[in-house]
């Protein structure tokens, strides 16, 4: 069966974020008194939570602090996450957070071949319009055919809700269409969405349980930074993840 189309996840899969975010995080906690502090490993577990805002609601369910302190500071998270967002959308700008390796070849070989490409991302618009600018250029965003916000679902990764709403928007039903991700969240609501998917893991997310995946990777690689073992390992045909070796790996699989 044919691949029509490729949906992305953004934060961890077009591009290693979340240090950024967890900066952003930490700046805003700062701008606001909060005396919080997100360390690496700590902030690599509250990623199991999807969601910048829903990350915040959880920490603060920890806190040993009053019900009333509790009640104040959840009436502060949307603002918090406002002034993270600015503090996020600078770094971007400022082009701190490029595409990991062979995301833009293979957007680029996706579109030459005819495929339609989306983004299922549970991060905000303005954190992909902003990533998109700075790495893809102005025009960035008119390579996809439908960008899928967490904002616009009720329900967020692991629910299938983004991915559904992509597949609406591509018009596509879901045998024909592949995601990528990299984490186990995201793998589970591509999956609950009936699609075949990629995953390319980073350090914050390496371990998970990623057996559902159809293909599983370190990352998609490039000529200049071609994946060790490969090909021979998980590729036959280069060094790196082709949109041809995609299409006819994943096209046979589905036959």
């Amino acid at each position: 069966m044919s691949i029509e189309a490729l949906i992305f996840d953004v934060d961890g899969t077009m591009a290693d974020t979340e240090e950024a975010h967890r900066v952003a995080f930490n700046l805003a906690f700062e701008r606001y008194r909060l005396g919080w502090v997100w360390e690496r490993p700590e902030y690599r577990e509250l990623l199991k939570i999807t969601g910048g805002k829903e990350r915040m609601a959880s920490y603060i369910d920890t806190l040993a602090v009053s019900p009333a302190e509790r009640r104040r500071l959840s009436t502060m998270v949307a603002d918090i996450h406002a002034e993270k967002t600015r503090f996020y959308s600078s770094f971007v700008a400022d082009g701190a957070v490029p595409l990991r390796d062979g995301v833009e070849r293979l957007l680029r070989e996706a579109l030459e071949a005819g495929c339609k490409l989306a983004i299922a991302s549970t991060t905000t618009a303005v954190n992909i319009d902003v990533l998109l600018h700075a790495t893809l250029g102005p025009r960035g965003l008119d390579m996809f055919n439908a960008i899928a916000c967490g904002d616009q679902v009720r329900a967020k990764k692991p629910a299938p809700d983004i991915y559904e709403l992509a597949l609406r928007g591509l018009g596509l039903p879901a045998e024909h269409v592949v995601a990528f991700e990299d984490s186990p969240n995201g793998l589970r609501a591509a999956a609950a969405a009936g699609l075949r998917t990629v995953v390319t893991p980073t350090f914050w997310t390496e371990g998970g349980d990623f057996s559902a995946a159809a293909l599983l990777l370190p990352s998609l690689g490039d000529p200049t930074q071609p994946l060790p073992g490969e090909p021979g390992g998980r590729l036959e045909s280069a060094a790196w993840l082709g949109f041809a070796e995609l299409a006819r790996r994943l096209s046979d699989r589905a036959s």
